[in-house]
């Protein structure tokens, strides 16, 4: 084998994380990592969830906060980046969603001229999408399948998804449309899909989670809308269990796994429970994880006291869930337990104290933006 054969052979072997510091130990080096073929090779085999991007939002006022907080994923002692995640960006963003290491984001409101990003904040590297203006009651998802790329290009593809009323009487009656950006259209290349979905409901939580090759949203009335990127079809999938069974407020987010399945997560007062989509038609779901909140306290009995009679006092939306699972990757829950943020093992049972929420800003309760991120050297052209 040649030297750089070797070499090559030795980096495939290694996570994102330590590649990027092996980058800036010589040209040499820094040449092989860049390569597109060597690249191209690592997309194609899953990365390790490294950590969720948190961004807090003002529950009544207009305007974005702009700082984004980066809480690494590990069961060590850690604590949030506050720092420079985003400052190879030409502004301040909000994070809308992320996929297989690539992050969509838009201008900070108010703006005079917003736009939409795609970035890679591992290379930082950056695209800004023309031909749309943002606007923050419409919801986005990214769809970056690295298996489509090739050594020349990153193709991924946008979609916002709007709310509009019908032309009928009735005000509860409304529908969602659909508008798709993709990078191998080229400049301003936005459509509008001739997809629409009868939907009354709010798009909630980790919006446009990208797994099985299909964008889905949590909605806020028992469902979650799917939209096959591909082929523009959107339909409504159920939720595994009604949340009306529960006398207590239940808290739910959705997630992606390893294998590309969309996994669904409740809290109740009956526990924590995971869920993993079988079937996008048929709504058909298989438990894959179950614990009640006694058996969480007896197994992380440091981090939590009397769960369940916490649990069953939120009787009402307007009360603040007192456990709430905010985003889920890959066998990993970021959830927030009163005052803490904590990162649970679905393998281990085991829960782990990542940071105080103050640590993250003085509006981190009210309806955060949280993304999972795993990182990629997929490059993007600026």
């Amino acid at each position: 084998m040649q030297n750089d054969d070797i070499c090559m052979d030795v980096f495939s072997r290694l996570p994102i994380e330590t590649l990027l510091g092996l980058k800036r130990v010589c040209k040499r080096w820094h040449g092989i990592l860049s390569d597109r073929s060597f690249v191209q090779g690592l997309l194609q085999r899953p990365e390790p969830l490294v950590g969720f991007f948190f961004q807090e939002r003002y529950q009544w006022a207009g305007e974005d906060i702009r700082t984004i907080s980066f809480i690494p994923a590990r069961m060590e002692v850690t604590q949030p980046n506050k720092q420079t995640i985003f400052s190879f960006l030409p502004e301040d963003v909000v994070v809308l969603g992320s996929c297989n290491g690539l992050v969509c984001c838009r201008s900070v409101f108010p703006s005079p001229s917003p736009y939409i990003i795609v970035c890679n904040p591992s290379n930082k590297q950056w695209t800004r999408l023309q031909g749309t203006r943002p606007d923050k009651e419409s919801s986005y998802g990214l769809a970056f399948n690295p298996s489509q790329s090739d050594r020349d290009t990153t193709n991924f593809k946008v979609v916002r998804v709007s709310q509009a009323r019908t032309d009928m009487d009735d005000d509860d009656d409304s529908y969602l449309s659909f508008e798709i950006y993709s990078s191998q259209a080229g400049a301003g290349a936005w459509k509008k899909s001739k997809e629409v979905c009868q939907c009354n409901d709010n798009l909630v939580k980790n919006k446009g989670v990208f797994a099985g090759g299909k964008l889905q949203w949590l909605t806020d009335k028992d469902r979650i809308l799917s939209f096959d990127v591909e082929n523009e079809l959107s339909w409504l999938i159920s939720s595994p269990f009604p949340t009306s069974h529960f006398t207590a407020i239940p808290e739910m987010c959705i997630g992606e796994a390893s294998g590309g399945r969309l996994h669904y997560i409740m809290i109740s007062e009956e526990g924590l429970h995971v869920w993993a989509l079988e079937d996008y038609y048929d709504s058909n779901w298989s438990l894959v994880h179950t614990a009640t909140l006694d058996a969480l306290e007896e197994e992380n009995s440091r981090l939590l006291r009397n769960t369940r009679e916490r649990v069953s006092e939120r009787v009402s939306v307007d009360s603040m869930p007192w456990m709430d699972p905010l985003a889920f990757k890959d066998g990993l829950l970021l959830m927030r337990v009163s005052t803490k943020m904590m990162l649970y093992c679905i393998e281990t049972k085991k829960m782990k104290e990542l940071c105080n929420v103050s640590e993250l800003g003085r509006n981190c309760i009210f309806g955060p933006l949280v993304i999972p991120y795993s990182p990629s050297l997929a490059p993007l052209m600026t």
